[in-house]
């Protein structure tokens, strides 16, 4: 998986997340981003442009003198107020415990999120499960201060894990913290409603810290009718100051503004003191112009438009292309509850279909990117034993046009249809 580039004897080599690696071996076939020949069903990132009922898309930021200054580490004292008076109203009317701007913490791009958190653990056991996001992989093993514990969820059972599993695994496994995103990136898993505070409150008891990236809350397929189909852990925090809850959100998918590279964290006022400080060394903040350009983005009716527009056409989306890939005979463990993947099980198609790796190499000849499922096998400096168990497995996204889907799906029942005949 590298370049075949002999490397300078002072640096090592550094692993590709899997959307990195699938899109550079695109590249090496002629793929460049736009490109109407091609569909990226690898694609970490949802469409961009206007959806029906949604609020307009911002074309242009006017840029004030004083935005030409560094921002400080941890974001402009306004926008940090307008997240934490987003998430009081969505998540907490009417509750004594309020967050504030001193519980946000601004950073540019989820991965720089995640990154100053990891930073700023000390010597514990920190759990995190099988599969999930790829990135977690370098993450947890760039840091060496904490020790990366596996835990693995089963397809079979689909991938469920209760506030009882929880507990058994953070007093058998010694956890202080607990690392994963909800809804799950790649098996579309999520934990909500009472179920979720009752995560929250084995945390609590326990003093286990829940790190939760919350980067597809806003893409959820199970809410109830008249509800905003949302879920966040700030919800069921009794005290936002004393509950060890620190959440991960930015306008990557939830606002469908991948390319503006703000996110934050939000978390007891200790934890957003510590990762600003870690923000200090690691990446200095975000940009200033576009944090101011964003309060807009931030107000609450702005956030219900956008959302049930998001609702409407992903949930579209989701239906045709599951429905389209079941037939296909891509199996899915479950449907997903949230995010714009399909999970797909490939083990009943011919070979070497059959196989993650074969399909994306498979795919690639029929310009149609994909991500192995081997990737989210999240495995921290390689020290466990492979083959994968993930093997059989590939992410799929939804996050392109209908357009592009309905063209990848007529091109993989070709594909599917050719090595059953063959």
């Amino acid at each position: 998986m590298s370049d075949d580039i002999p490397s300078l004897p002072a640096f090592r080599t550094v692993p590709r997340t899997g959307v990195i690696y699938v899109t550079a071996e695109a590249m090496r076939r002629g793929y460049r981003g736009g490109d109407p020949e091609w569909c990226n069903l690898g694609q970490g990132q949802p469409e961009t442009g206007d959806l029906p009922n949604a609020p307009p898309r911002i074309g242009s930021v006017s840029i004030d003198v004083n935005d030409l200054e560094y921002a400080p580490v941890a974001g402009l004292w306004e926008v940090r107020e307008a997240i934490a008076s987003l998430y009081n109203r969505l998540y907490r009317r009417g509750l004594p415990s309020q967050y504030s701007a001193e519980n946000v913490c601004l950073s540019g791009g989820g991965r720089a999120a995640l990154t100053r958190a990891a930073a700023s653990l000390g010597s514990v056991n920190l759990g995190h499960f099988l599969p999930d996001y790829t990135a977690y992989e370098e993450l947890l093993d760039v840091f060496k201060a904490f020790t990366a514990i596996p835990i693995l969820l089963e397809g079979e059972r689909g991938y469920a894990f209760t506030h009882e599993d929880l507990r058994r695994e953070v007093q058998g496994r010694g956890l202080s913290a607990l690392l994963f995103s909800n809804p799950c990136n790649p098996t579309g898993k999520l934990v909500q409603g009472e179920e979720l505070a009752r995560w929250v409150s084995v945390a609590r008891e326990l003093e286990c810290t829940l790190l939760i990236d919350e980067f597809y809350s806003h893409y959820v397929w199970t809410g109830r009718p008249g509800q905003l189909p949302v879920e966040s852990a700030a919800r069921y925090v009794e005290d936002v100051n004393k509950d060890p809850i620190v959440l991960f959100d930015g306008f990557t998918k939830n606002w469908r503004y991948p390319g503006w590279r703000m996110t934050w964290t939000l978390g007891p006022r200790q934890v957003i003191e510590a990762v600003s400080s870690a923000g200090s060394f690691l990446d200095g903040g975000g940009s200033r112009p576009l944090q101011r350009a964003a309060i807009p983005l931030l107000d609450e009716q702005n956030v219900v438009k956008e959302t049930l527009a998001i609702n409407h056409h992903f949930r579209e989306k989701r239906d045709r292309f599951h429905s389209r890939l079941e037939r296909l005979g891509i199996r899915t463990d479950r449907p997903p509850d949230g995010t714009f993947y399909i999970w797909g099980n490939v083990s009943g198609l011919p070979a070497p279909l059959n196989d993650g790796m074969g399909f994306f190499r498979a795919a690639l000849e029929q310009k149609i990117i994909t991500v192995p499922g081997e990737f989210f096998d999240v495995n921290p400096g390689k020290r466990r034993a492979r083959p994968s168990r993930f093997r059989n497995y590939v992410r799929l996204s939804f996050g392109p046009s209908l357009e592009v889907l309905d063209k990848a799906l007529g091109r993989l029942e070709s594909l599917v249809l050719r090595h059953t005949a063959g």
